[in-house]
C-alpha cells in the first residue's frame, strides 16, 4: 500500500470510530436519564450499572449503528477531501477512480469482519448479561402468557398444555400424543405436569394413558408418573430477545429445535440469523455509494452530502423493516426479506459508481 492508501484508511477508520463512540456516549446518557429512577428506587449497585449493564449496552448499540456510521463516516471525510480539491488532485496524477476505491474497501473489509465476529460471538454473551440485569432490576420476572401450547418434542411425539406457569414450572391440562405412520397409537392426559429439579424430569399428576392398537384398546390410570421429555422449563421462559444471546452455532441449534417443536415465530429467529450476515455485507455496498456520492465537489458542500447520506441510510433501515415484516407475516422467506435491501442498494451503488468518474 502507498501513503495515499494509508491516509484514506486512517481517515475512514478514525472518523468511523470517533462518530460511533460519540453516538454511543449520547445513547448512554439518554438511557441513564430514562432509567435513573429505577436504579435509585431498587438501589442498584453502581458497579453493576457500569460493568454489567453499560459495558454490555455499548457493544449491542454499536452493532445497531455500525452500517449507518460506515456510510456517514465515508461521506463526511470524502466530502471534506473533495471540497479541499484533494480528490481532483489524486485523480489528476493518473490514479483511476477504481484504484481510489482500494483503501476504502480495505477499511470496509476490516469493519465487515469485525462486525461479523462481534455480532455472532462477542455481542450475544454480552447481551445475555445485559438482559439478565434488565430482568432483575427493570422489567421484572417473565410470565409466560401463551395459551394452548402445542410442541413436537421428537418425531411423531407431540405435547399440549392449556397454559404454563413459569414461576412454579407447572403446565395445566397436559397431554402427550404419539403417532406412528401418521396414526395415533398412544395418548397420555393429565390435569397438570410439574418440573422436578431434583430428578431433572417432569412429574405427571392424575394421569391416564390410552394405548390404541389394531385390535387392542388399553387404558391405564395412575396418581403420578415421572417422564423424561426433551423439553425444559427454560423453553417456556424464552422471549423473542433470547435469540440475541445465542452465538451463531447456538442459534442454529436453537432454530432446529424450534422447527421440531413447531414454534410459530421461527421466521423471526431466521431473520436474526440472516441479519448477522447481511448487515456486515452491507458495509461494502454503503461504502461504494458513499464514495461515489461524495467524491465530487458540490455547491452545498459537506452538509448536502451528509444530508443525502442520512436520507439513503434511513431509507435502507426503513426498507429492511418493511421487508422483514413481510417475512414475519409468512408471505416472504426470511433470507429473501433480509437480503432484498442489499440487492436493491447494490444496484443503486453500481449505478452511482458508473456516474461518479464522469
Amino acid at each position: 500500500m502507498k501513503k495515499l492508501d494509508l491516509y484514506i484508511i486512517k481517515k475512514f477508520l478514525g472518523t468511523f470510530f470517533f462518530s460511533l463512540l460519540l453516538i454511543i456516549a449520547i445513547a448512554i446518557i439518554f438511557d441513564l436519564s430514562e432509567k435513573l429512577d429505577d436504579f435509585i428506587e431498587k438501589q442498584v449497585p453502581v458497579n453493576e450499572i457500569i460493568f454489567k449493564y453499560y459495558m454490555n449496552f455499548a457493544p449491542y448499540y454499536a452493532k445497531l449503528f455500525v452500517f449507518l456510521f460506515v456510510f456517514i463516516a465515508v461521506i463526511f471525510f470524502t466530502s471534506k477531501m473533495a471540497n479541499r480539491s484533494e480528490i481532483i488532485a489524486i485523480l489528476s496524477t493518473g490514479v483511476s477512480f477504481r484504484r481510489l476505491l482500494f483503501p476504502y474497501f480495505i477499511s470496509a473489509t476490516v469493519l465487515a469482519l469485525l462486525s461479523l465476529y462481534l455480532s455472532n460471538f462477542v455481542i450475544p454473551p454480552a447481551t445475555a448479561i445485559r438482559l439478565d440485569f434488565e430482568n432483575k432490576y427493570i422489567k421484572g420476572t417473565y410470565y409466560n402468557q401463551d395459551r394452548n401450547i402445542h410442541k413436537q418434542i421428537s418425531p411423531g411425539v407431540f405435547i399440549y398444555m392449556e397454559n404454563y406457569n413459569t414461576t412454579s414450572d407447572i403446565g395445566y391440562k397436559f397431554s402427550i400424543e404419539k403417532f406412528e405412520n401418521k396414526k395415533l397409537v398412544s395418548k397420555l392426559m393429565s390435569d397438570l405436569v410439574q418440573w422436578d429439579s431434583t430428578t431433572g424430569k417432569w412429574r405427571v399428576q392424575k394421569y391416564y394413558i390410552r394405548n390404541l392398537g389394531d385390535s387392542i384398546h388399553e387404558i391405564t390410570y395412575g396418581k403420578s408418573i415421572d417422564t423424561a421429555l426433551t423439553i425444559y422449563p427454560e423453553d417456556f421462559e424464552q422471549r423473542l430477545t433470547t435469540v440475541e444471546t445465542l452465538n451463531y452455532f447456538e442459534l442454529n441449534d436453537f432454530i432446529d429445535a424450534q422447527i421440531l417443536h413447531g414454534t410459530e415465530n421461527v421466521n423471526a429467529y431466521l431473520i436474526e440469523k440472516h441479519r448477522r450476515i447481511a448487515f456486515p455485507f452491507s458495509t461494502f455496498i454503503l461504502t461504494l455509494i458513499g464514495v461515489s456520492v461524495s467524491s465530487r465537489k458540490v455547491r452545498g458542500g459537506t452538509g448536502l452530502n451528509i444530508g443525502i447520506g442520512l436520507l439513503l441510510s434511513f431509507s435502507y433501515i426503513l426498507f429492511m423493516q418493511i421487508s422483514t415484516q413481510f417475512s414475519i407475516n409468512g408471505s416472504l422467506p426470511p433470507i429473501v426479506s433480509v437480503w432484498i435491501p442489499n440487492m436493491i442498494y447494490l444496484i443503486v451503488a453500481l449505478f452511482v459508481y458508473r456516474l461518479a468518474p464522469k
